[in-house]
């Protein structure tokens, strides 16, 4: 909803709003939040809520610690697990250095730029995401297991799918936070689910991603459960993945079209631009060393290449109409930052229009059972975190991009991960402790 200021203070008069929850993401994509009473709702517009950045992990040193979260009056959200008396609302906010200035490290700020870019050059992009989890049991402590929750495979349903009324509260909980998802199901592996959203503006949609994913934590919660988004948490099951789906649009006119129409030449050069810079931007799109045990297996792209339909691509044309009409990506995972993955997709695929790049032909076979020898034509992803990491810091695009300390924060703090993953005698535990517990 597109309130404004004053409209959101009388909403929260009229509501019983007594509290009021500043969020925001690290570097990472981690959602933190400062909690204030409603009477402070005016004082957070005006001046904002400073909070210690130097405890924020990659934003600021304890010399120049402070910075201030300003509420974006658009992003209001009523929490509905919260009591309906003494509501508590959320907003995502705007992050800024005392002076004013933007903080470089905000994603919502980078993501701004990159959409403005795009009006800059008369385009509208619009992003739906997919996003894939495992539901696991917890133990009498409520403490998370290995253990699924189902043993279901495919679209199957009850009693086989466990998770469906886990998926109907998450849904009915994101539609009366104004998030509409069009639909959900049971994926591949065992106690693996997925819920897919329609389509909104940029930021929209990396603010619904983000909550999604925080929904999704609370409700499994309340129903006994655990929620894991890490991308890869069982070596032979399929590994859980953040496909994006992006259109573009000109005049309020879809560029996406169907293959039997044929694509917009505008629309080619887009997709071409994303091609030719996903190997260095995939540090981004794929942040964890579990990351990289995703590809190239159920369904998970290996090989740089697109085509229509076909799942076994780096990017598909989905077979739709209208306004569905789209380009999807399917390497990202749920670990990453959606606001510098959407921010680094909109710079490389409108590099590519201003490039004029041309798209290759498309690659209309099953990559998964294809001769080796066909297979290495095929350029591929990093095949792990250390590689992707060289590529990104060897990187122009990323730094024309994103801020130059950003960048050097992130890649550092991976660095380090990356090392200490090399060091781990047990390279399953690591990732284990590392991240099960905390994606």
């Amino acid at each position: 909803m597109n309130y404004t200021m004053s409209e959101v203070l009388q909403f929260v008069q009229e509501n019983d709003v007594k509290f009021v929850r500043l969020a925001f993401c690290d570097m990472f994509g981690t959602l933190k939040n400062i909690s204030i009473l409603a009477d402070e709702l005016p004082r957070a517009f005006e001046n904002g809520i400073s909070f210690d950045a130097s405890a924020v992990r990659g934003f600021l040193n304890v010399e120049e610690s402070d910075l201030f979260l300003f509420p974006d009056p658009g992003s209001l959200s009523v929490l509905p697990w919260r009591p309906q008396q003494g509501r508590v609302v959320r907003f995502f906010c705007e992050i800024r250095h005392p002076h004013g200035v933007p903080f470089e490290g905000d994603g919502r700020h980078i993501l701004r730029r990159a959409v403005e870019k795009a009006a800059g050059m008369g385009y509208v992009c619009k992003i739906g995401s997919e996003c894939e989890f495992y539901l696991f049991e917890a133990d009498d402590r409520g403490k998370p297991t290995k253990i699924p929750h189902d043993e279901a495979g495919y679209l199957d349903f009850a009693p086989l799918d466990k998770g469906e009324n886990v998926r109907r509260e998450i849904c009915l909980t994101l539609e009366k936070m104004d998030i509409k998802p069009e639909s959900s199901h049971h994926e591949q592996g065992p106690g693996q689910n997925e819920i897919d959203f329609k389509y909104s503006d940029a930021l929209s949609a990396a603010d619904n991603l983000i909550t999604f994913q925080s929904v999704v934590k609370m409700v499994a919660a309340r129903n006994g459960l655990y929620a894991s988004f890490m991308p890869k948490p069982f070596a032979d099951q399929a590994g859980s993945g953040l496909h994006v789906n992006l259109s573009l649009s000109k005049n309020g006119r879809n560029l996406f079209k169907t293959p039997n129409d044929g694509h917009s030449q505008e629309s080619e050069r887009f997709i071409a631009g994303i091609l030719n810079r996903v190997k260095e931007i995939t540090a981004f799109l794929n942040p964890l060393t579990n990351s990289y045990a995703r590809f190239g297996c159920c369904e998970a792209p290996k090989y740089i290449t697109w085509s229509h339909q076909n799942r076994s691509q780096l990017v598909r044309i989905p077979a739709a109409k209208g306004e569905y009409s789209r380009m999807e990506l399917r390497s990202p995972d749920p670990s990453c930052n959606p606001y510098f993955t959407f921010a680094l997709l909109i710079y490389a695929g409108l590099e590519g229009m201003e490039r004029q790049m041309k798209l290759g032909e498309p690659t209309n076979l099953n990559l998964y059972r294809a001769d080796t020898s066909i297979l290495k034509a095929f350029d591929v992803l990093p095949q792990s975190l250390g590689e992707a990491l060289k590529l990104a810091r060897e990187s122009e695009f990323i730094r024309q991009c994103l801020p130059e300390k950003t960048v050097e924060k992130f890649l550092a703090a991976k660095e380090r991960e990356w090392q200490c993953y090399e060091q781990a005698a047990d390279k399953a535990s690591f990732e284990q402790e590392r991240y099960f517990f905390q994606v």
